[in-house]
């Protein structure tokens, strides 16, 4: 039912729905763990730090982590749907190689080639789990007739 709602629908438009979730998401998360790694830090003579430096890194923090998590979830999102298009079908396929491309995007910057395929393995193996725990669950729900 929902690839029915979502056949129309272009990945561009997409890809911008979930880069704004999944962004506000990660900044939330941002929001949340700045301070406290922010009183980890060790700045000066007191340990942490406080005042107008906790607020900058924790605004840092949510702008840094909220970017991140959004241009990998534009990514996989971009990737999946562009699959399904070509493909023609709606299968973990299109989420196992969404999720290594997407994986992969996060830790090509580390160019440890080893740390890149190992990324792109975990995230392609979580997104089809959660694609199939999604697909799943849309197949248990009954048809409705109208």
């Amino acid at each position: 039912m929902e690839e029915e709602l979502l056949a129309g629908v272009p990945c561009s438009s997409r890809a911008v729905e979930s880069v704004i979730r999944v962004s506000t998401a990660g900044g939330l998360y941002g929001f949340c763990a700045g301070p406290h790694n922010a009183r980890k830090l060790v700045g000066g003579v007191a340990p942490g730090l406080t005042g107008v430096s906790q607020a900058s890194y924790v605004a840092k923090s949510i702008g840094r982590i909220g970017f991140q998590c959004g241009i990998v979830s534009g990514i996989f999102t971009v990737t999946n749907c562009g699959l399904q298009r070509y493909r023609g079908k709606s299968d973990w396929v299109n989420a196992l190689v969404g999720g290594a491309v997407a994986g992969a995007a996060v830790a090509i910057r580390t160019r440890n080639w080893s740390h890149v395929v190992t990324t792109a393995g975990l995230v392609s193996i979580f997104s089809v789990l959660a694609n199939s725990t999604r697909t799943d669950h849309l197949k248990q729900q009954p048809q409705q007739q109208h």
